[in-house]
């Protein structure tokens, strides 16, 4: 019984890290276009440069190589300007958002890691909304894929007749 409890959380983990991965996407893609919109004097790299590491600060995942630790040292402060504007430029956001990172937070615990501090700050920006509770696995991967269909990233399921699906199989 145990070996069963185990393997579907092993599964378990990969799917919801899979649905903070397309939130994050979301995340960037329309963190990418309030760039370009409030910004319109960075050119185009740029302000898929300064997307990308606001996402990044905010979940926790900073890219190692060289180009991206150097675009962060020297945008350092005009991404922490950013931060601070979020809640107020993204706004619609926040539930997904704060659903995904309670979740990875949930996922990093279950592995062995601490990532609470994603959430300190999340909060800090204004951006955790803190009467939310963490959604069920299952209620948080609807709301993934509702918005990953939203956002053209994810097609979502569709329901065949038993014609269809004989011709299908044919």
């Amino acid at each position: 019984m145990t070996q069963k409890t185990d393997n579907r959380d092993s599964r378990l983990i990969p799917i919801l890290r899979e649905g903070v991965a397309v939130i994050q996407m979301i995340f960037f893609k329309e963190c990418r276009e309030m760039v370009g919109t409030t910004r319109p004097d960075l050119n185009p790299a740029t302000t898929t440069m300064l997307a990308g590491a606001i996402t990044n600060e905010i979940f926790g995942s900073h890219n190692p190589d060289e180009k991206f630790r150097g675009f962060y040292n020297s945008h350092r402060s005009l991404i922490e300007q950013e931060l601070l504007n979020l809640r107020n430029s993204l706004p619609h956001l926040n539930t997904p958002l704060t659903a995904a990172l309670r979740t990875q937070v949930l996922c990093d615990n279950q592995e062995g890691s601490d990532s609470s501090q994603l959430l300190k700050q999340a909060e800090s920006l204004g951006l955790l909304m803190l009467d939310q509770e963490l959604p069920l696995p299952s209620v948080f991967m609807e709301m993934v894929r509702s918005l990953g269909a939203q956002h053209e990233l994810i097609i979502p399921p569709v329901e065949i007749n038993s014609c269809e699906e004989q011709n299908l199989l044919q």
